[in-house]
């Protein structure tokens, strides 16, 4: 059998909730979510508009950086790779920020974004998103630690370098691949991806 725990994580069969801040209360009605920045064609879908394309079961392990491990996470959504394609990065992009209700924000390489496993989640184990999950909509990226899957995703915002979210100013790593323990940066950030400037969400 494949090894499916990562270095240093604890399996559980439990799910914990881990929220920095206040959770958004944002209804189905009221959400929304834009691809902007460095496309050809920026995008922007409701709710609705969401769960009329097309759809994809998913069930992956999932690692949060305090630790634990949870197998077998069953999610329902929208790949992000199929709403890019749409959206046509322009070459340039290289990487994003992810902007969540509530000012959250985190960094992806475009190249992990495209996996074709990174959802827009809407459904968890057979039911809606709850609101202490990142409902009615957050970001699966299921191959690094869980402070990339934002909560409550509204944006995904195409860049030409590597902007610096919320955790990974307060020295998160820049990437975050649990196999290879990347929880806190030793070292320089990669200097030819690196920019960093003040934003408002």
């Amino acid at each position: 059998m494949e090894k499916r725990v990562p270095p240093g994580q604890i399996l559980t069969e439990r799910f914990p909730i881990l929220t920095y801040g206040e959770e958004p209360e944002v209804s189905p009605e009221a959400w929304a979510f834009e691809i902007r920045g460095l496309v050809e064609n920026p995008l922007r879908l409701t709710y609705q508009d969401l769960l009329k394309e097309p759809q994809v079961d998913l069930t992956r392990d999932f690692h949060c950086v305090t630790r634990w491990s949870r197998l077998d996470v069953a999610w329902r959504g929208v790949r992000v790779r199929d709403l890019l394609e749409r959206a046509r990065p322009r070459p340039e992009a290289v990487a994003a920020l992810v902007h969540s209700y509530g000012g959250y924000t985190t960094n992806l390489l475009l190249e992990d974004l495209l996996r074709e496993d990174v959802l827009l989640a809407h459904t968890l184990f057979g039911k809606p998103l709850p609101r202490e999950r990142g409902g009615p909509v957050r970001l699966l990226v299921p191959h690094l630690y869980a402070w990339k899957s934002a909560k409550w995703v509204r944006a995904i915002e195409l860049l030409d370098h590597l902007e610096l979210g919320f955790w990974e100013r307060y020295g998160y790593h820049w990437r975050g691949d649990p196999w290879r323990e990347e929880r806190f940066q030793e070292g320089p950030v990669p200097g030819h991806l690196l920019r960093f400037r003040s934003r408002k969400p």
